[in-house]
């Protein structure tokens, strides 16, 4: 497709592929949640989550209340993992029939008032544990008063969070980690006297662990075409190409400048482009200055003086184009997000959700 203007497309048979490659990894039985925060890592969570329904995804996961109420709003039943909720989030967390993530005492004890407040019995919800990534979760010394504040209470699933699972050298850190949560599980059934499900599997994890793949794994960054390794470029596919055009050219003199505070002074005769996309959709100002570059007619184009809010300038002094020509920023065969992103020893994930609502979508289904 070629664009006429900024735009994300979004390749739902790219996704539909990355979901079957998952599976391939997965026991039958496995089920699988589709991580669908900040936007699907960039894309859009209203057509990416209904896409993946219609595909029988498992269960969906989002960052905080208001991505779980959106979902809910555009006609989303699948299960729901609120990952992070906040303490004032449970009466629409009900009212949303919304899972969520019980992570520490306070939030513990919200949630228990709040369901005696409500009139809830047997609502869903699950609990995370801490096994060394130490951002959110219960630590195993915790399980005694964790169970006594529960009481009859029964969660769902018991989960954990990988922290270097694409690491090869840091394997030994992984394992560790698994090992834990098997010892916090085991420690947790003993004590409430049944079996509760499990995940703990990431992406990563999925691709380089995958006999620990419990009840249920957690599909993020390789639902949208990375897997952190190159040797999975071939059955990965990125799902989001960012393009845009070439707004104006522009013919530089030697010693003239481009751009604000002088970003670029040229040392010669030198072409310019300048493009409809800048830092507020998304394009940090660190892409300025040569260290990033986009796709123009089959060769590449660096970027030239300071990223500007609204426009980049590129170098096309050697490229034949014209005005209203396409421009690939990113895309799944040319030049992958994860590409462009290492332009600036960033990782696809921060390129993908810095991408503003304000770049049109547009779906290829």
């Amino acid at each position: 497709m070629t664009a006429q203007q900024t735009q994300i497309e979004i390749n739902l048979p790219n996704l539909r592929n990355n979901l079957n490659f998952l599976r391939s990894k997965l026991n039958s039985k496995t089920m699988i949640m589709a991580v669908v925060k900040a936007l699907s890592y960039g894309a859009d969570s209203k057509i990416i989550s209904k896409e993946l329904e219609l595909q029988n995804i498992d269960y969906l996961a989002v960052a905080y209340l208001d991505e779980g109420i959106e979902l809910r709003e555009s006609g989303i039943m699948t299960p729901i993992l609120v990952l992070h909720p906040q303490l004032n989030d449970f009466n629409k967390i009900f009212k949303y029939e919304l899972e969520p993530s019980i992570y520490s005492f306070r939030i513990l004890k919200e949630f228990t008032t709040s369901l005696v407040r409500h009139s809830k019995n047997n609502y869903p919800f699950q609990i995370k544990f801490n096994t060394g990534l130490n951002r959110l979760g219960f630590a195993q010394n915790d399980i005694s008063d964790l169970i006594f504040l529960l009481k009859n209470l029964r969660p769902t699933f018991l989960f954990s969070h990988l922290g270097a699972s694409e690491d090869s050298q840091q394997t030994s850190f992984t394992l560790d980690q698994i090992k834990k949560f098997n010892q916090i599980s085991t420690v947790f059934e003993d004590k409430i006297g049944s079996t509760i499900k499990k995940h703990i599997l990431n992406t990563s994890g999925i691709l380089n662990y995958a006999e620990y793949q419990f009840d249920m794994v957690r599909c993020g960054i390789g639902l949208y075409g990375f897997g952190n390794d190159s040797k999975y470029t071939d059955f990965l596919r990125p799902i989001l190409s960012l393009k845009t055009v070439i707004s104006q050219i522009n013919k530089i003199k030697k010693g003239e400048s481009i751009g604000y505070n002088k970003g670029f002074v040229a040392s010669k005769p030198t072409k310019s482009a300048t493009l409809p996309i800048g830092h507020a959709d998304g394009i940090s100002r660190l892409y300025g200055k040569g260290k990033g570059k986009v796709f123009i007619n089959g060769a590449f184009a660096k970027i030239l003086g300071n990223v500007c809010m609204d426009m980049l300038m590129v170098d096309v002094t050697d490229i034949k184009c014209k005005e209203g020509d396409q421009v690939i920023i990113f895309d799944d065969t040319n030049f992958s997000a994860q590409e462009f992103a290492s332009s600036i020893e960033t990782i696809s994930y921060e390129i993908l959700t810095a991408l503003s609502t304000r770049i049109k979508r547009i779906v290829i289904s």
